[in-house]
C-alpha cells in the first residue's frame, strides 16, 4: 500500500469523490403500474358516500304501430324496482410516519416527506385498482351475471372465445381487460391461426385490439397456481348504462379525486404523521354491461415447424 501511495502522481478516484456531488434519483418502485382501468373508467361523484342504482322491472311495455282504425290503444306503465341496490364507498387508508430529524436533515435534493407520501399514494392507488376488480362486494369479478359468463372452448383464449364474449356484451363495448400473460396467450392463438390482432394507440401507448376493441392489460386480474386467469369485457359510462367508478368529491386535503392527505400532528417522540385516504367503489348499471371469459390457460405454447 505504501508503494502505491509513493508511486501515485495524482489524486485518486476514491478520495476525489469525497468532494463531488452524487446525482441521485427519486426512489424507484417497481410495483407501480399504469393502472389503465382507473384511467378508462367513467368516474361519478357520490354525495354522502352512497350511490343508488335505480332499475326497471323487466315487464313488456305494450305499444301499437300503424293503427288506422279507432281501436282502443293499449295502456301501460314502467315499473321500478322497489329496493334498488345501493353502493357505499369503500375506504383505503394508511398512516405515514416520518421522524422530524430525518425530514429536517436529509431532505435535499429530494424532500423526504414528499417522497414518502408519493410512494404511499402510489401503493394506495395500486390497491384501488385491485379492489375495483377483486373486492368481494363491488369488484367487477363478483358482479357478473351467470348468463354473461363464457367458458373457453379449449384451454387457451382463442379468437372464437373473444367473439363469443363480444356477442354477450355487444352494446358499445369499451375494452377488454386481461392480465398481460392472458394477452400474450391470446396473441399466440391469433398468430397460430394467421390472424394477428392489430394495434391501436391510446394515451400514447400501443394496445392489441380485437374487432376494433382494445385489450387493456392489468396485473390485478391475477393468474392462479394452475396458470389460469379471467378476461373481462366492459361497457362504461352512465349514459351508456355501463360500468362506472365512484368517488367522494371535496375531501379535506384532497390531492386527486377521492384521495386526500392530511397532517395528523407530531407526537412526543418527534414523529410526524400523515393520514392517506382514498374512497372509491364501482357499480355495474345493467347486467349486459359486463362479461367474463373464465379460467383461460395462459401457459399454452405451440411448436412451429
Amino acid at each position: 500500500m505504501a508503494t502505491n501511495e509513493a508511486n501515485r502522481r495524482a489524486l485518486g478516484d476514491t478520495a476525489a469523490r469525497q468532494l463531488a456531488n452524487t446525482t441521485k434519483t427519486a426512489p424507484q418502485l417497481a410495483a407501480i403500474t399504469p393502472r389503465w382501468l382507473v384511467q378508462l373508467l367513467s368516474w361519478v361523484p357520490v354525495e354522502s358516500g352512497t350511490y343508488r342504482v335505480n332499475s326497471v322491472n323487466e315487464k313488456e311495455i305494450e305499444v301499437v304501430c300503424g293503427s288506422r282504425d279507432e281501436r282502443k290503444l293499449p295502456e301501460t306503465f314502467v315499473d321500478y324496482v322497489e329496493k334498488p341496490r345501493e353502493y357505499t364507498l369503500s375506504a383505503i387508508s394508511t398512516i405515514v410516519d416520518v421522524h422530524t430529524r430525518v425530514s429536517d436533515l436529509y431532505s435535499h435534493p429530494h424532500d423526504q416527506i414528499r417522497e414518502q407520501l408519493r410512494l404511499t399514494v402510489e401503493k394506495v392507488k395500486e390497491r384501488q385498482e385491485f379492489e375495483l376488480i377483486n373486492n368481494a362486494d363491488y369488484g367487477l369479478l363478483h358482479n357478473i351475471s351467470p348468463e354473461f359468463r363464457v367458458k373457453p372452448r379449449k384451454t387457451a383464449p382463442t379468437p372464437d372465445d373473444f367473439d363469443e364474449l363480444l356477442a354477450k356484451v355487444w352494446k358499445e363495448p369499451a375494452f377488454f381487460l386481461a392480465h398481460p400473460r392472458s394477452i400474450a396467450a391470446f396473441g399466440r392463438e391469433c398468430t397460430r391461426r394467421g390472424v394477428p390482432p392489430p394495434t391501436a394507440t391510446i394515451f400514447g401507448s400501443p394496445f392489441l385490439t380485437w374487432r376494433g376493441v382494445p385489450i387493456i392489460p392489468s396485473d390485478k386480474l391475477t393468474v392462479d397456481e394452475a396458470g389460469k386467469s379471467n378476461i373481462l369485457l366492459l361497457r362504461t359510462g352512465e349514459k351508456r348504462q355501463g360500468v362506472v367508478g365512484l368517488f367522494q368529491p371535496g375531501l379535506p386535503g384532497e390531492q386527486t379525486p377521492g384521495l386526500s392527505v392530511r397532517f395528523m400532528g407530531i407526537d412526543r417522540n418527534s414523529i410526524a404523521s400523515y393520514l392517506v385516504s382514498l374512497y372509491c367503489s364501482a357499480a355495474v348499471l345493467t347486467e349486459d354491461a359486463l362479461g367474463v371469459l373464465e379460467n383461460v390457460e395462459v401457459g399454452h405454447y405451440h411448436e412451429y415447424k
